[in-house]
Order: structure tokens, then C-alpha cells, then sequence
């Protein structure tokens, strides 16, 4: 008879663990859907704020070249600034962000100076 109150005392722990575990496993995949998807409202978040930056930096005083020489250009980088002596490709960053492939290939290139001028005509 004791016997088998402990087995089914046993039965009974058993099937309540089993069901702590599902709801447990439920919960913890119902946070990383939750974490996903704020990670990603995050970067998005991120990119706005940049796109905002890069647009309005130029019109700071922390803009080191005058407002009205830049050119606005987006992708592979943000501009290109036309001063008196000199023409600056400028690429805006914030926080931790860096430099793309592309754009480290870009930057490579002109400190290469291999830049050329090119005068097209349809005719």
C-alpha cells in the first residue's frame, strides 16, 4: 500500500514538473520572439537616426566645411563637399558604427588618388 501511494505521488510530481517545464519552455520562447523583434525595431530605430543625422549634420556648428558647399548624396556615402580648394568625400557615422565594405573600398581609392574627371556627351 505504501508502495504505491509513492508511485503515485511519484506520478503526480512527474506530470507537474513536465508541466512547469512546458509553460517554462513556452515563456522562454515567447521572450527571444519578444527579444527578436525589439532587436530588430532597435537596428531599425538606429538607421532612422542615422538617416536623419547624415541629412542634418551638415547645418551643425560641429560641421567643420560650409553647409552650402555639400552635396548630399546617401549611398555608397553621404556627400561630397565642393570647398574653395579641395573636394571632400564625407561619410557621417555615430555611436560605434563603421565603415561598410564598400565605403572602406571607396575611402582606399581616393586616398589612392585614383580619381578621375569624365565629360560625357550624348552626341
Amino acid at each position: 500500500m505504501l508502495f504505491e501511494l509513492f508511485f503515485g505521488l511519484l506520478f503526480i510530481l512527474v506530470i507537474i514538473l513536465f508541466i512547469l517545464y512546458a509553460a517554462a519552455k513556452r515563456e522562454l520562447q515567447r521572450l527571444h520572439e519578444e527579444h527578436t523583434k525589439l532587436a530588430f525595431d532597435h537596428k531599425s530605430m538606429a538607421v532612422k537616426h542615422g538617416k536623419t543625422f547624415e541629412q542634418l549634420f551638415p547645418y551643425t556648428a560641429a560641421y567643420p566645411y560650409d553647409p552650402r558647399h555639400f552635396r548630399f548624396i546617401g549611398t555608397p556615402i553621404d556627400g561630397i563637399s565642393f570647398e574653395d580648394d579641395n573636394i571632400i568625400f564625407i561619410e557621417f557615422k555615430t555611436g560605434t558604427s563603421t565603415l561598410s565594405r564598400v565605403q572602406q573600398k571607396i575611402k582606399g581609392l581616393v586616398l589612392k588618388k585614383k580619381i578621375q574627371w569624365k565629360e560625357l556627351r550624348p552626341d
